[in-house]
């Protein structure tokens, strides 16, 4: 009998010395919130984030590790003296705590490692201080039309699920130094640049409640894609333009540089979009430059089955024009002059008339010539076609070349100043 009054004894002791402790169990029922049927709760919150794991441009979210604090004041709880208590976690399950969840979280868990990572702390005055640290993947809209010099925008919201605004209300406990640790993270791709708080109110069918909203901006670092994309291409273009400086009958040389430049830079498309599968909708930046590469390499590649071409035709004009001038002189030696003179006179100056209307086309007057109405008509539109074709034609197919080694890396280098002046400032 003395042992077990020792032990109530003990037990009495300890119920006293646990403040609030009567209250718990004595009046407090934990399915009602603070001021129950009165004003609303005023819950002030805080963050610190721990770090931001990754962020996913496929799927759009990203995935962060916050201690969420929590503090409202619930009358209830208060107790003589001017201390502080921290309590077993495992008491939370007989308090009242808020029903905040995260707004557009995809997945989240609490930490449970070696125990459940949760804190509750009371306040004589009756303020209760309440501890998460959660792993969230939230998700996060982007805009990749100006990847990878892009900024993206992403919020973290926190909102009441069941509680709405005139059972309680959300304030940040101190404005934007209310969010600790995020301008000490370190990210792989991306760098903070600023952050900002928001208080603002969803509005439900079921009613409007308090959220609040953090806001954060984050800018790609370019200098990784510089050196796995854009100096690549750039230098696949530059070598395109070697070709220009090897002349026209080197036919393997120049082919084995065009067709190779251009398979390397569409292998080097391909797998500049393999990063990003999931995202082919956008037009990004990187594939607007990727598109500018492959149309200068394989304009150089065209270039020189123009130059090519033009320079054959002009072989096989001359071809004609030499032979005969070859078999007029060999039968000149063959045969006696003073003969040709007085027997073929009359007979080569009708050849040569119609040879020089046959020929050259462009002096033939349709006008003059007895011909049916359609007929002329016919030879109007031969002498136009044939105007046309010769002002197009390349006279000196050697020039291709020459302007081109101007005007490729000129207007490339326009090209380039428009494109970054774009995607970098507008």
């Amino acid at each position: 009998r003395c042992s077990l009054g020792h032990g109530s004894h003990l037990h009495s002791r300890d119920k006293m010395s646990l403040p609030g402790f009567e209250n718990l169990t004595v009046g407090y029922n934990k399915y009602l919130r603070p001021y129950f049927g009165g004003e609303p709760v005023q819950i002030a919150m805080s963050l610190d984030i721990t770090s931001i794991s990754s962020i996913s441009e496929n799927d759009m979210d990203y995935t962060a590790t916050i201690a969420l604090q929590q503090r409202w004041t619930d009358p209830r709880l208060v107790f003589d003296g001017n201390r502080s208590f921290t309590l077993d976690a495992r008491l939370v399950e007989l308090l009242w705590v808020p029903d905040t969840y995260i707004v557009e979280s995809k997945k989240s868990f609490l930490h449970d490692v070696t125990v459940s990572n949760r804190l509750i702390r009371l306040f004589s005055n009756g303020t209760v201080l309440y501890v998460l640290r959660i792993t969230t993947t939230v998700a996060c809209n982007m805009d990749l039309s100006k990847y990878p010099m892009d900024r993206q925008t992403c919020q973290l919201q926190l909102e009441s699920w069941g509680y709405d605004e005139s059972d309680v209300t959300f304030t940040w406990l101190r404005g934007n130094s209310s969010v600790q640790g995020i301008e000490k993270l370190r990210l792989s791709q991306y760098t903070v640049e600023h952050y900002h708080t928001l208080v603002s109110s969803s509005q439900q069918e079921t009613g409007s409640y308090p959220r609040l909203i953090l806001q954060f901006e984050l800018r790609r670092n370019i200098l990784y894609f510089i050196l796995e994309t854009y100096l690549p291409s750039t230098l696949l273009v530059m070598l395109s333009w070697v070709s220009f400086w090897i002349t026209l009958d080197s036919v393997p040389a120049r082919t084995c540089i065009g067709v190779t430049t251009v398979l390397s830079m569409t292998t080097l498309m391909i797998g500049s979009r393999g990063s990003l599968s999931k995202t082919h909708c956008f037009i990004k930046a990187i594939d607007v430059y990727l598109g500018i590469c492959f149309s200068f390499i394989f304009g150089a590649l065209v270039e020189y089955a123009v130059a090519h071409y033009s320079s054959s035709q002009k072989c096989a004009a001359k071809a004609p024009q030499e032979e005969p001038a070859k078999q007029l002189t060999e039968e000149m030696e063959e045969v006696n002059i003073t003969n040709i003179l007085n027997n073929s006179i009359a007979s080569y100056k009708q050849k040569i008339s119609f040879t020089s209307i046959e020929i050259s086309s462009d002096n033939v007057n349709c006008s003059d010539l007895p011909m049916k109405s359609h007929e002329k008509i016919k030879c109007v539109l031969r002498n136009k076609m044939h105007g046309i074709i010769d002002y197009f034609t390349i006279q000196n197919p050697g020039n291709v070349d020459h302007y081109s080694k101007l005007l490729f890396p000129l207007f490339f280098m326009l090209v380039n100043v428009f494109y970054w002046v774009y995607y970098l400032y507008f």
